[in-house]
């Protein structure tokens, strides 16, 4: 434990730190690098939350706000209701990792974009008036948080049982939220300790043939907690003060302290974690996208054709791998979340098609037999020396009916990483796939304008106009 110091005296906690930092960062101290990344995740996550309002969560959180109704301060994206703010950043968080489609940190193994984009627009929305740069600065702050906590963490998510996104996803809630809400340092500790109160997020959602619609509420509870903590701390209730380090604070308690703290602090403030965010081409679990880039390399490469193939190998780390096991229900999965976390299902949809949009992953595509069938085909090898911690390098190979063997090689980056990004126009054009995806139709210029004002947030005066363009016009006073 990290709670007290060779002399028994008992150390600032982290949580007093963090807070200061939120405090103190502006958006004029934020490095430029940390500026655009933000921005880039501000589309991204705008994008992927109007994507997933056509999925499982997403119309049913809907149709619960509209139930309890209440005061009209924060829009759902895509369907254009206003409902109280913790409502609000709960269904468009939700909605923005539906689809699994969201920003990832690789090595952290965190999703950032839900949490800290959701939190923020509601509470920005609420207050009005709240302007471009004051949105980056609180986004840059709640993704940084996610990001380090993930980072810290020295144990590995398959031997705590913890999911990191939603775990920490109530801290970088919180700190976005403390941020647009203008909080002290001392409201800001107590956010973090209430943050704390409500923590939660386990892995039992996605292992196995469990799949859960929680994987994707977990965020979205994650988000509304932590509104809901800088909210109440600003009433001027406490939480714990040592909620990160305490002897049964976070670390201690959930991680048996098992975390770095230097990995926690150093460069607070200097460096911004966002920077190294990744970004999804498709709307599979980013530990898949090694694999789905190797099968479209050799289906270019080799002219492959389906009707070649007559077995398809893909290495992986662990053995039985979560995203192999239990195989059959991997190579034809009878949901969307069991698809998207199905290495042979994806590998077979880019081997048959040469492309992975997103409609691979609903519901009505995924009966397509000329897919199911060459999943049939794909199954794991276990590689000792490939990493189990953050998105490992992938590698697959490919028997011909001729009988000859196509092996991509390693593929030590997946596309989407800071070392081999998406530019702007991939994620501009990945945005406008997902728009296409709505529940309430979004006209093409109202598309082009978000995309326009994102890539010129620092200047926007109120981000109240960028979240009217992303309500229906049928839904519009």
């Amino acid at each position: 434990m990290a709670t007290h110091s060779d002399t028994g005296v008992k150390q600032t906690d982290a949580s007093r730190t963090l807070a200061a930092n939120v405090v103190s960062t502006t958006f004029d101290s934020l490095p430029d690098e940390a500026v655009q990344a933000t921005k880039n995740d501000i589309l991204d996550t705008l994008g992927t939350i109007v994507a997933g309002s056509t999925f499982a969560a997403g119309r049913e959180l809907m149709d619960l706000g509209r139930e309890f109704g209440g005061a009209s301060q924060s829009t759902v994206l895509a369907f254009g209701d206003k409902v109280p703010a913790p409502m609000a950043a709960m269904t468009n968080a939700t909605m923005g990792h539906a689809l699994d489609y969201d920003d990832t940190h690789d090595k952290a193994l965190v999703h950032v974009g839900p949490a800290a984009v959701s939190s923020a627009l509601a509470l920005s929305e609420r207050a009005g008036g709240v302007d471009g740069k004051s949105f980056i600065t609180a986004v840059a702050l709640g993704a940084d948080l996610i990001s380090r906590m993930g980072l810290a963490t020295t144990w590995s998510i398959h031997e705590c049982g913890w999911m990191f996104t939603s775990l920490y996803g109530y801290f970088g809630a919180a700190a976005a939220s403390s941020k647009i809400l203008g909080l002290d340092e001392q409201e800001i500790v107590n956010a973090f300790g209430i943050a704390y109160a409500q923590t939660a997020g386990n892995l039992q959602v996605n292992i196995d043939d469990e799949h859960a619609l929680t994987k994707r509420l977990q965020v979205g509870f994650a988000t509304r907690g932590g509104l809901m903590s800088a909210l109440l701390a600003q009433k001027g209730l406490n939480g714990a003060q040592h909620s990160l380090e305490g002897r049964w604070g976070m670390y201690n308690l959930f991680q048996k302290g098992n975390y770095d703290r230097s990995t926690l602090l150093d460069g607070l403030g200097e460096h911004f974690e966002v920077t190294n965010l990744s970004f999804k081409p498709w709307a599979c679990c980013r530990q898949i996208h090694g694999h789905v880039d190797a099968a479209l390399q050799l289906r270019k490469k080799y002219d492959l054709k389906p009707e070649d193939i007559e077995s398809v190998t893909s290495f992986v780390n662990r053995d039985p791998h979560p995203l192999c096991d239990p195989l059959e229900l991997r190579r034809r999965p009878t949901e969307e979340v069991i698809a998207q976390f199905s290495i042979p299902y994806s590998v077979a949809v880019a081997l048959t098609h040469g492309k992975v949009l997103i409609k691979d992953f609903t519901l009505p595509h995924l009966g397509d037999e000329a897919v199911l069938s060459i999943a049939d085909k794909v199954g794991p090898r276990f590689d000792s020396s490939i990493p189990t911690r953050s998105v490992p390098p992938a590698r697959i190979q490919v028997t011909t009916k001729d009988g000859n063997v196509l092996d991509s090689g390693v593929l030590p980056i997946a596309k989407g990483h800071p070392d081999h990004p998406m530019s702007w126009d991939e994620l501009a054009d990945k945005f406008r796939d997902c728009c296409s995806h709505s529940a309430g139709a979004l006209t093409s210029d109202a598309v082009e304008r978000v995309i326009e004002l994102c890539a010129n947030l620092e200047k926007l005066d109120d981000i109240g106009e960028l979240v009217n363009l992303l309500v229906p016009a049928a839904n519009k006073a």
